[in-house]
């Protein structure tokens, strides 16, 4: 029983750790060096690698793996989530937070309820995302680009980094216990990344910085639909540990060749005008 309690505590421990390292760094690296660059590592597999894979050591990687095809489609919650708060949280300070994230998470809410209502398989979860982020980005086209300014280290910031992070990914592990693989799935697909940025740079850079965020972040959902597609075909096959691994290296591979091409047709676009 004590062994159970401590590996229990152990593995919750853990789960704080790394969720709390993953949203400072995203943090930190939108502060010291380029909102686009924050926006495009949202899109990388770091919350949903996060939940999926503790989602797979505490229940099954067989649910896991189910689950995770619903995470492909669950993107577009996700998508929808941003353009909520865009389109809510253009006032500065603790009002644009509020606003935005009501806006937010109506918007990710009503998304899901929608996507819920339909059985997904790989195949139609990646299109159905694919979909939502050309809608995204046609929308986003036009949102001017802005420079983050460095801002000073500060305790009570970190705290609230840490809390948020952690309540997140707690909650979303929690819920799955309790809810069907498509649900649990959905769930995982939630910005654990994205929306602690959006609330720290809102109230440290105001709206502006935070559209810049938002507006990059579709570009990189390429890798997490990667990682997820494999998590759903390696989880059942190869266990969490693995899987997650084999994850990793197909969405580093995909943004290591898709980073250069965008960056290369943002310079064509630039130059065209």
């Amino acid at each position: 029983m004590t062994a159970v309690l401590h590996g229990e505590l152990g593995l919750q421990l853990l789960k704080l750790l790394i969720s709390v390292a993953v949203v400072i760094g995203l943090s930190l690296i939108a502060e010291r060096l380029s909102t686009r660059m924050a926006g495009l590592l949202s899109g990388y597999p770091l919350g949903t690698a996060i939940t999926l894979g503790f989602i797979g050591v505490e229940i099954s990687p067989e649910f896991a793996g189910e689950s995770a095809i619903y995470t492909l489609a669950g993107f577009s919650s996700t998508l929808a989530l941003g353009v909520g708060y865009w389109l809510c949280g253009r006032a500065e300070g603790l009002r644009g937070v509020i606003n935005g994230t009501l806006g937010g998470l109506l918007g990710w809410l009503a998304a899901s309820v929608i996507l819920a209502q339909f059985e997904f398989t790989r195949v139609s979860g990646v299109i159905v995302t694919l979909i939502a982020i050309m809608v995204c980005m046609r929308l986003y086209r036009d949102v001017p680009e802005t420079r983050s300014r460095k801002a000073p280290f500060s305790w009570p910031s970190l705290l609230a980094r840490a809390g948020l992070a952690a309540g997140i990914v707690f909650g979303i592990t929690a819920l799955a216990h309790l809810l069907p693989p498509s649900w649990a799935g959905l769930v995982a697909a939630f910005p654990v990344t994205m929306y602690p940025l959006l609330i720290i740079l809102h109230l440290t850079q105001g709206p502006a910085a935070v559209a810049t965020v938002i507006k990059h972040y579709p570009a990189g959902l390429g890798s997490l639909l990667c990682y997820s597609l494999v998590v759903s075909l390696s989880y059942p096959s190869m266990g969490v540990a693995a899987g997650t691994l084999l994850g990793f290296v197909i969405a580093t591979a995909w943004l290591g060749v898709f980073t250069p091409l965008q960056r290369r047709l943002a310079a064509r676009r630039t130059a065209s005008v």
